[in-house]
């Protein structure tokens, strides 16, 4: 971005401008200038962290007051939970333009140089001296740390290339090679994932941080760097993989915990936001119902309680979000195939967006045995039986049931067309008036009728009054086989083996 043409040019500018005075510029850190911009924010009641839902009350009240009291802090949490999208939007919090000596590795301050670079070209050229501008985005250093990550890559090191074009000795500060920490100077430094870090460059973040000083390869310089320091972690690094030394734990001033949607309504907002189903205007029409979006969010749900998952790495929120956009594409497509005008996600269409699930969790040792697949299935049933209850239809279908127990199935295709669905649930009792109040008033198009419909029926079979089978279809709940003395059972019924759908 260029830099407005009324911005000072040169250091007598500079000195001469109100707004960036040095009384303004030399003496106000950079956690200074986030604390000012966060007052002035709190007071016009201005969003701070646009796009992050569900933190209102829990996270977003200790990062104002970290903020407020200027500490460098920490986000522990679970893969997942926005960590990173908030730690880069500290950055509304910086000022539009920040003045530095132009040609400066490290952003000299024109008032304050630190660099040898900074203090001789200031030296040499006084007034004269040419004058840059860095945006709020320009003074974001992010890093992801992994064990090979070295002192050379955060701090720097001697650049012999260097020392030889300009006829510098090694020993001369000019040649050498600024790291990540000292550009990201004014500005603010992020670390993700921390204790992956080894103890080693731990010490020298530290090091910097406090005594302000640091040795390259053997030739100590010193660095007051004017930073703001923030990190991430999840807890579960924190304590076994991973650790944060003593020393940069007790400099971190604030330790803040995040956590996952405390209810379906805050995740149901969180995909709509993120998932991508506004496909632009060459696709079909798309209207997903409430239900479908409940039931996709209730898998992520279901999955971070169920025993069979490693709560220890946990459920991320990206789960539901792809596969919200899964289940679109299978609707997408089969309106493709059969030359619909709208595009309405079905229950089968849940299943059909295993791909997107299996990925996303780690399985316990029982989970292993049963497999990714199985364990998804179970998810998905439970799912779709928490998401019909939430519609106030549980205990309802008794004639739908009865239709069944007097021998009918029912037995429907993924890709069948909407009318052909629609045509399948008339002959079947109640099903239609069970649908009453699932889909927005005025939405009776058959794409949306044979989803309504085919959500009640697997709602049934979720609470196992119906069963379901590849053969046959929607049947009627046979009675289980009892378990034999020992509690080992008898034989296996088709539930064992969990949905599945042509």
């Amino acid at each position: 971005m260029t830099p407005p043409a009324d911005l000072p040019r040169t250091l007598g500018q500079l000195r001469k401008s109100e707004a960036y005075s040095e009384a303004r510029v030399a003496r106000r850190s950079v956690k200074d200038e986030i604390r000012a911009n966060l007052i002035r924010k709190l007071r016009a009641d201005e969003p701070l962290f646009p796009g992050i839902v569900g933190y209102d009350d829990t996270v977003v009240p200790q990062i104002v007051n970290a903020l407020l009291s200027r500490h460098d802090f920490i986000l522990l949490g679970l893969r997942g939970q926005a960590k990173s999208r908030i730690l880069r939007q500290l950055t509304t919090l910086l000022d539009p333009w920040l003045p530095f000596v132009a040609g400066s590795e490290i952003h000299d301050n024109p008032y304050r140089p630190l660099s040898k670079f900074g203090r001789d070209a200031i030296a040499e050229q006084g007034d004269a001296t040419a004058i840059d501008w860095l945006t709020p985005d320009e003074r974001y250093v992010e890093k992801l740390a992994t064990p090979d990550v070295t002192i050379a890559d955060m701090i720097g090191d001697l650049d012999p290339i260097k020392a030889a074009r300009g006829a510098h000795h090694l020993a001369d500060e000019i040649t050498i090679h600024f790291g990540l920490l000292p550009r990201a100077n004014r500005g603010i430094f992020a670390i993700n994932e921390l204790p992956d870090l080894m103890g080693k460059i731990q010490v020298g973040l530290f090091n910097i941080l406090q005594e302000g000083d640091v040795q390259i390869k053997g030739y100590p310089i010193r660095l007051a760097l004017d930073v703001m320091m923030v990190f991430s972690a999840n807890p579960e690094d924190y304590t076994a993989r991973g650790k944060i030394i003593t020393p940069l734990k007790d400099r971190i001033g604030s330790e803040i915990r995040t956590h996952y949607p405390l209810d379906v309504d805050q995740a149901v907002e969180i995909t709509r936001q993120e998932a991508w189903t506004d496909r632009g205007e060459a696709t079909l029409p798309l209207l997903v119902p409430d239900y479908i979006r409940s039931i996709v969010e209730q898998i992520a749900f279901v999955a971070r309680e169920d025993s069979k998952i490693d709560k220890r790495s946990g459920v991320s929120q990206r789960l539901p979000i792809s596969c919200m956009e899964n289940v679109v594409s299978n609707a997408e497509r089969r309106a493709l195939l059969n030359g619909e005008a709208l595009v309405v996600p079905r229950v089968a269409d849940v299943y059909a967006a295993m791909p997107s699930i299996t990925g996303k969790f780690e399985l316990e040792y029982e989970g292993e045995l049963r497999g990714a697949e199985r364990v998804a299935h179970e998810m998905i049933r439970a799912a779709v039986a928490r998401a019909y209850d939430e519609t106030g239809r549980k205990g309802a279908g008794r004639q739908i049931v009865q239709w069944f127990e007097m021998g009918g199935t029912l037995k429907l295709a993924v890709d069948a067309p909407a009318a052909q669905v629609v045509e399948q649930l008339q002959g079947i009792q109640g099903v239609f008036e069970a649908t009453e109040g699932l889909l927005p008033e005025g939405r009776d198009e058959p794409e949306a009728l044979a989803s309504a419909g085919e959500f009640v029926l697997d709602g049934l079979y979720a609470h196992r009054r119906l069963t379901r089978s590849e053969e046959v279809g929607y049947a009627a709940q046979r009675e289980k086989p009892k378990k034999p003395q020992g509690g080992r059972r008898a034989s296996l019924d088709v539930d064992d083996f969990g949905p599945t759908f042509n």
